[in-house]
């Protein structure tokens, strides 16, 4: 077995050792919606309560709807300046000033806010629109000013001024996989994943590369196949989806949703995990406590028993009204929101014991893809068709 290079240049990528197998396509599915100027919903119930009537005129406005109104849901959606179609894929702000931040998609989309999320602009890089590629900005992440993009072709920006300059740092066509993730983890310092299971750190601004992990998800699966893991053949050596906790933990799911792979600091392979639930695995993270949240596909949801990595699940009852759970997002210990297919919008406020559906999102035909908490004021659930909510708690 060949051994991964311990460090490389941006212009010099090592050579993993790999299968031979093509990657996955990823499906993502489409819904179509009309795209409509934002309106601050609760900006225009406080305008609608306080108009002045006439005394002869009987008053037009039910102040018990208002309040029901009010307190139906603690999102609204924010509408943005880009063609339907674009999925977006994640969103970030600059620590320093949360009301800075930005958020990526497919068809090249970067958009940027400085009011918190209420108004946003599109954004271009123009080392990335000199081409002809379409890119697919897939991860952003803020240390400080500094702050890291990654995208689908092989596209890697990086800025020391909270977002107002991008410069594209060059990268090998011979890098194994996608780029999916990336972390900012310190000055200079950041941590990219590949979906076929690369990790590399940098310390120089991305001028140099480390590979933390000895060889791809695929050739660790080949080595594996037959050490009990049901599944693990060389087709399936991709990642459906991938997250990190705070520690610097990952959890991978891969490609088939057959499996999944965890990774620790300090660890030369990934280790993969069979699955301890009958349908195949649609995405799976962190919860605020260290334990792990599961998803499975047509809309099932199971919580680890206690913390850290395990194979060991129990399920959860959910309202998903036959839609699949896309993604699950923590605010706090107690209080996490999951988002999936069709609109659906679930709340707990007991770590995941219990969920109730919010009604958010009910008349918005479209997918929701990813939950993200900035911090536990600030919060977003992306979807296709440029969806965006956001958290008004």
């Amino acid at each position: 077995m060949a051994s991964l290079t311990s460090a490389f240049t941006t212009t010099n990528v090592p050579s993993l050792h790999r299968s031979s197998s093509h990657s996955q396509p990823r499906l993502i599915p489409k819904a179509s919606l009309h795209h409509q100027r934002h309106l601050n919903r609760r900006q225009f119930l406080s305008q609608s309560a306080t108009v002045s009537l006439p005394l002869l005129v009987p008053p037009l406005i039910d102040q018990s709807a208002i309040a029901a109104e009010e307190s139906l849901s603690e999102w609204e959606r924010v509408y943005l300046p880009i063609d339907p179609g674009v999925v977006l894929l994640d969103i970030a702000f600059v620590p320093d000033d949360m009301n800075h931040g930005f958020v990526l998609g497919t068809r090249q989309t970067i958009l940027e806010t400085k009011d918190g999320g209420n108004t946003w602009v599109s954004r271009s890089i123009p080392s990335a629109e000199d081409e002809d590629f379409n890119y697919r900005f897939n991860s952003i992440s803020f240390k400080g000013k500094e702050g890291w993009i990654v995208g689908k072709p092989a596209i890697l920006l990086y800025t020391s001024d909270s977002g107002e300059t991008w410069q594209r740092i060059p990268l090998s066509a011979q890098l194994p996989g996608d780029m999916v993730y990336i972390k900012a983890t310190g000055d200079k310092s950041a941590e990219m994943v590949t979906d076929e299971g690369a990790i590399y750190v940098t310390s120089n601004g991305g001028y140099n590369w480390r590979a933390a992990v000895q060889e791809t998800v695929s050739a660790t699966l080949n080595r594996t196949v037959s050490s009990g893991i049901s599944g693990a053949s060389y087709y399936t050596g991709t990642f459906n989806t991938v997250n990190r906790s705070p520690d610097g933990n990952y959890v991978a799911v891969s490609s088939r949703g057959n499996f999944y792979l965890t990774w620790e600091p300090g660890q030369p392979f990934w280790q993969p995990h069979n699955r301890a639930v009958a349908r195949r695995i649609q995405n799976m993270g962190w919860r605020a406590d260290g334990g792990l949240w599961l998803l499975v596909r047509g809309g099932g949801l199971y919580l680890s028993k206690g913390t850290g990595i395990t194979e060991d699940f129990e399920e959860v009852q959910v309202q998903s009204r036959g839609f699949g759970i896309l993604d699950v997002g923590y605010r706090s210990k107690d209080e996490a929101w999951a988002a999936g297919g069709s609109g659906i919008l679930l709340r707990t406020t007991n770590g995941g014991k219990t969920w109730v559906r919010d009604k958010a999102a009910d008349n918005i035909a479209a997918n929701l893809y990813s939950v993200k908490f900035i911090n536990d004021k600030k919060g977003f659930v992306l979807g296709n068709d440029g969806v965006l909510l956001r958290y008004l708690g």
